[in-house]
């Protein structure tokens, strides 16, 4: 249950970003601010290590595949193209797709056992459920 509570924080937290990170742009430009974010970012996550684990960074040498360490370099790209999506389409539109085309590539990565996930099955539900979604974005974006 809690993992559900979480991750509806996580969700208002990325939309709130969003709207933050494009405002922020107004004043500066979209990688200077994805710059700030990231930075700021780095700076939160070292005081949250200091204060709980202080697990050793020599770890990450460790990580396999290695490809697997370029999350921070997505997460930067993750930053701009929200910042660029709500500013050509408001945020209830671009957070509406985000989502969207997050519940579909990650059905489809544990469709295929993509990435080390464990493959699952095709559920008829879920793909019906993803066709409703799909659906309501094209309710929500009618004019």
């Amino acid at each position: 249950m809690i993992g559900f509570f979480i991750a509806l924080i996580s969700g208002a937290l990325m939309s709130v970003q969003g709207v933050f990170n494009t405002q922020v742009t107004k004043s500066s430009s979209i990688w200077v601010a994805n710059a700030f974010v990231q930075f700021t970012a780095l700076l939160v996550c070292l005081a949250a290590w200091l204060c709980t684990d202080r697990s050793s960074f020599g770890a990450l040498f460790k990580v396999e595949p290695k490809y697997m360490l370029l999350g921070g370099a997505i997460g930067a790209f993750i930053t701009y193209t929200v910042i660029r999506s709500m500013e050509m389409l408001g945020p209830a539109r671009a957070v509406m797709l985000i989502v969207v085309a997050q519940l579909l590539v990650a059905y489809i990565i544990e469709l295929f056992g993509w990435f080390g996930v464990e493959k699952q099955p095709l559920e008829w539900r879920k793909a019906i459920g993803m066709a409703i979604a799909i659906v309501g974005i094209v309710v929500f974006k009618w004019e």
